[in-house]
């Protein structure tokens, strides 16, 4: 079995999605061979030294809980997304998990994927696109870890702040992601199934591309009271609810 996740947005300012995936971590997940998480673990990642702050023990916890299903024996992927694009080889070392490339091809015995987060589709918002491209720099990066843990956490909150603000004034179809280019990134990756987050309109597609039938699954993102997983069994995907 494995299982497929996305959009967790974890934060101390919401408990309940954390106490469902701590729950998770240690029940549902052990039962599978490997968990991808495809983007947005976090609300928002500063930096790795933000696993050493003593003020705030949040992340360190979180990170230990996937060590934890890591040394069970469960292989474990995360993925970058639009709000930790931070994470980094000290996250990865300490949590056990592997950082995934966006996208990611996922052949198996039986059946091929290509993982994203999904974010890099969504083309119509031209300004989420630029912005998007700036932060993915190694050069702004590395200006930007180079200021101290404090300042980055308020940048992090005021970006978290205007994102929010600009949401309410972009049209609907700005936030997802674009049918054409959709098809483009399809077509490029052999038709394999698309599994991806980030628009959190969780739902199953069926795109026509020169001429064959491909499946677009967009992961649900969690809440205070509800998450979703993908499970793929060998033969077939399926949703289950986790509360």
């Amino acid at each position: 079995m494995i299982l497929f996740i996305s959009d967790l947005h974890l934060a101390p300012q919401a408990p309940g999605v954390a106490r469902l995936f701590l729950d998770f971590l240690g029940g549902r997940a052990r039962a599978a061979e490997h968990l991808f998480i495809l983007g947005d673990l976090f609300e928002a990642w500063p930096g790795d030294d933000c696993l050493d702050d003593a003020r705030d023990s949040f992340a360190a916890e979180i990170v230990a809980a996937l060590r934890l299903l890591v040394t069970a024996g469960i292989g474990v992927s995360v993925m970058h997304g639009n709000r930790d694009f931070l994470l980094g080889e000290v996250f990865a070392a300490r949590s056990g998990a592997r950082l995934l490339p966006d996208p990611h091809v996922l052949s198996l015995p039986t059946w091929q994927f290509v993982l994203s987060h999904g974010d890099a589709l969504c083309t119509d918002d031209h300004e989420y696109q630029s912005f998007r491209s700036l932060v993915r720099r190694a050069e702004w990066q590395a200006a930007f870890l180079a200021r101290p843990l404090a300042e980055r956490r308020a940048v992090a909150v005021a970006l978290r702040q205007k994102s929010e603000s600009a949401k309410r004034d972009k049209a609907e179809y700005l936030m997802d992601v674009n049918p054409g280019t959709t098809d483009d990134f399809l077509r490029a990756h052999g038709y394999a199934s698309l599994i991806h987050g980030h628009t959190h309109r969780p739902a199953t597609h069926d795109h026509l591309v020169d001429g064959i039938h491909v499946e677009r699954w967009v992961l649900a993102d969690w809440t205070e009271t509800q998450g979703e997983c993908l499970c793929w069994n060998g033969s077939n995907l399926t949703r289950e609810r986790l509360r």
